[in-house]
């Protein structure tokens, strides 16, 4: 038996027993269906950066840094400032991240973190311009897998939403010439709320959530919802081959909106702490 074959073997073999255990309502790290691994978070952790946050997810970890400078506006949103999130998977992160530009999957990740952010209104754009349709505020945020084991989406958004709620920059104003110039007043970025992605996965007909790299390996489908704090559904993306009926996507929703509560206050715990420190 070759060795491609002898591979398609050994995952059919971890799929069945994935599902056998998935109908005891078990998972093979003891996990409920429905529950996460443990979510640490470290604020300030780049001395640098404007904002900075650590998070691991079980043996997920990811940094993120934001950097605000001052820029030019989009043309088509010449009253708003800039978000811009970028992803990378470090090499020594993954057996399948490979030095270079990034791949299809970390491109995947940075459009959906970010479009979980801007869809969600957490940043306050308007806020951050200078001079209409000539200079504004830029928000970027670059995010590093340190280590992946599964549920990028999840844990790359939190380290992004944590780092983006505790950034502080100098106040920025317009001189009588007309010049932009900074005081010596550091304040926050104007954040309106705390988006909160949840990532389940399909694995035959039962839903998990806060999938590992194992579980993701034979899964059928993927969904990540983001929601507001007032849980309105902003952003979401499926992924893999396999489908959702309408029934799994409402029960999804239905999950999300438990789940992101509970890892909202995880987080705004964190945030608080930087606040008070």
């Amino acid at each position: 038996m070759s060795a491609v074959k002898k591979s398609i073997v050994v995952e059919q073999l971890r799929k069945a027993q994935m599902i056998e255990l998935l109908s005891k309502e078990k998972r093979l790290d003891n996990r409920g269906l429905m529950d996460f691994r443990p979510i640490t978070i470290g604020i300030g952790v780049i001395e640098k950066a404007n904002g900075s946050a650590r998070v691991q997810v079980g043996n997920t970890q990811v940094i993120a840094g934001v950097k605000i400078e001052i820029g030019d506006p989009f043309p088509d949103t010449p009253d708003k400032g800039l978000l811009v999130v970028n992803t990378e998977v470090l090499p020594l992160a993954s057996a399948y991240a490979e030095p270079g530009p990034p791949d299809e999957d970390a491109i995947e990740l940075a459009r959906v973190v970010d479009r979980g952010v801007r869809e969600s209104h957490m940043i306050d754009l308007s806020k951050l311009v200078l001079i209409p349709g000539k200079k504004v505020l830029a928000v970027f945020v670059d995010v590093n897998v340190l280590n992946a084991d599964g549920n990028l989406f999840d844990a790359t958004s939190y380290a992004t939403i944590a780092s983006i709620a505790t950034s502080k920059m100098p106040r920025y104003y317009i001189n009588e010439n007309g010049q932009i110039k900074q005081s010596d007043e550091i304040i926050p970025l104007p954040i309106n709320g705390i988006p909160i992605s949840v990532t389940m996965a399909r694995i035959g007909d039962t839903l998990i959530v806060d999938p590992t790299s194992e579980e993701e390996a034979v899964m059928d489908a993927r969904i990540t919802l983001v929601l507001d704090e007032d849980g309105n559904l902003c952003a979401g993306q499926k992924g893999q081959p396999g489908t959702l009926t309408f029934d799994q996507v409402k029960k999804a929703m239905n999950i999300a909106k438990v789940k992101a509560k509970e890892i909202r206050e995880i987080i705004k715990g964190e945030i608080m702490k930087d606040v008070r420190s």
